[in-house]
């Protein structure tokens, strides 16, 4: 079995690390001088050199020459991600008392740290404070964060950073240049992307890619699971040009070729943010959807979420989103008045009960004798206000429907099928009907639609009217009535979180 090229490759000198000088340069002036620390704490980004450095400083100090594959009883190695326990340290603080073998130090290299339970920190910080004077204690974590203050300020901390993309590059091209490795520049860079500043991951891709035989930007694109530039500046396009069918056309076309839905979101915020860099400008718009970009792969719907931010980024002016949202700050008193007054609760009449009757057909099961008033379309704002006060998940989709009513029963008609199936859920089709019977409103069935062709004349492109889609031109000096007709046509992001 070969070695991975990671570790074929991992550094066995200071002199050998690349992209943290400003920390080998440090640790070669202590160990000349004698002035050696009894603990030290490395921080920063995975695949940086904390290990690949700790084991060499670990040999440094006891004038051993290192070689990655020997163990030496002396330099003792601890992962805290499954040693984590108030046990094992314990332990380790039984046994730090014991002289070391046959070196000047006992060196223990606890990575990981930040894994450690809250006991087992703090029965290693009693042995911080007391070390002997034959230990040395390394630790290296990717979370500082998570690390004690009272750990951190008994150690010397080094904080570690990212490798720059021109360093891995040219790492990369050392190393494939020795294993024979054919990989053309395009290639290279797109490695050192996906790394991210982590040589262990970049060097860990190219380990994978050498079984081919030659290694282009498409082979890494597949390997990956990265959209192609094309596909990414088409959808850039795309939104740009407002097109949001044409939006989830390319949406469809990266989910068929396997691109995850973060993937794709991760390469058009790398356009994104590549442009303004070039161009130097920087929009509120561009600001906005980057942001919410951020959001996807976090989402338990990512798919779904990417959909709906790009939908709304694709119906949005470059311009005017900024300056709409910094006059929100200032309501004038005219739209004040416009704003409709917020119903504080609605009386229930006393022979109606407020308690859930509905069926799974979001039915309501009113019993005979009930004084129930037929539901129509003037007391469809009402009921909005006491779902928004009840159920806020369900209203910020209830508040992009258009209802209407045909032979006392409701239907709601939707832009997009994601909001109908989300309201078309008996859970909340249950709410809706719960919160019709206790505001004394009668229906006999609730039925959701998914109909674009009903909205495709009441949507006027931004760029035909210079003005917000589907808002009169009243409402132009208005930010705030323009704002919420914007997330009345389109939703928010949030509304797949609930």
């Amino acid at each position: 079995m070969g070695k991975a090229l990671y570790r074929k490759y991992r550094s066995r000198s200071l002199d050998d690390v690349v992209g943290q000088e400003h920390i080998t340069s440090t640790l070669k002036n202590a160990i000349s001088s004698g002035r050696l620390s009894h603990a030290y704490l490395f921080t920063g980004p995975r695949g940086t050199g904390k290990t690949s450095i700790a084991r060499i400083l670990a040999h440094l100090i006891n004038d051993l020459p290192y070689d990655s594959d020997a163990l030496h009883l002396d330099i003792i190695e601890i992962d805290a991600a499954s040693n984590r326990r108030i046990d094992e340290i314990r332990d380790l603080r039984d046994k730090v008392h014991i002289a070391p073998s046959s070196t000047k130090y006992k060196v223990y290299i606890i990575d990981e740290v930040h894994m450690l339970t809250r006991e087992a920190f703090n029965a290693l910080l009693k042995t911080l404070e007391e070390p002997p004077a034959h230990a040395v204690f390394i630790l290296a974590t990717t979370e500082l964060h998570k690390v004690p203050a009272t750990i951190v300020s008994r150690t010397q901390r080094f904080s570690f950073k990212p490798v720059s993309k021109n360093n891995v590059i040219e790492h990369l091209r050392t190393i494939a240049s020795k294993e024979k490795i054919t990989i053309d520049d395009e290639a290279l860079e797109l490695l050192a992307d996906y790394g991210e500043g982590s040589f262990r991951d970049s060097i860990s891709l190219l380990d994978q890619l050498r079984g081919h035989a030659s290694v282009n930007s498409a082979t890494v694109r597949d390997v990956v699971g990265t959209p192609s530039q094309e596909l990414i500046m088409a959808l850039s396009e795309a939104i740009e040009a407002q097109q949001p069918q044409k939006v989830l056309e390319l949406l469809d076309t990266l989910r068929d070729q396997g691109i995850t839905a973060a993937s794709s979101a991760s390469a058009l915020s790398t356009l994104y943010r590549k442009h303004m860099r070039q161009n130097d400008q920087v929009s509120g718009h561009r600001i906005s959807l980057l942001k919410d970009l951020l959001t996807v792969a976090g989402n338990s719907h990512p798919q779904e979420m990417l959909e709906i931010i790009l939908l709304q980024a694709s119906h949005q002016s470059s311009d005017g989103i900024t300056d709409a949202k910094k006059l929100l700050t200032q309501p004038t008193s005219e739209q004040q008045q416009q704003k409709p007054t917020k119903v504080r609760s609605i009386a229930t009449p006393p022979s109606v009960p407020r308690k859930s009757v509905a069926d799974s057909n979001g039915k309501p099961a009113i019993v005979p004798g009930d004084k129930a008033a037929p539901m129509t379309i003037e007391k469809w704002p009402n009921v909005l206000e006491m779902v928004q006060t009840e159920t806020p998940s369900l209203y910020r989709a209830l508040r992009i429907a258009e209802p209407e009513i045909i032979n006392n029963e409701l239907h709601l008609y939707f832009e997009f099928p994601l909001h109908q199936k989300k309201v078309d859920e008996t859970r909340n089709k249950t709410h809706l009907t719960t919160t019709l019977a206790g505001m004394g409103l009668q229906i006999n069935a609730i039925h959701c639609h998914a109909d674009k062709n009903r909205f495709t004349n009441k949507v006027t492109s931004p760029k035909e009217t210079n003005q917000e889609p589907n808002l009169p031109a009243s409402a132009i000096d208005t930010p705030d009535l323009a704002l919420t007709n914007i997330s009345n046509i389109f939703g928010t992001p949030e509304l797949l979180e609930s």
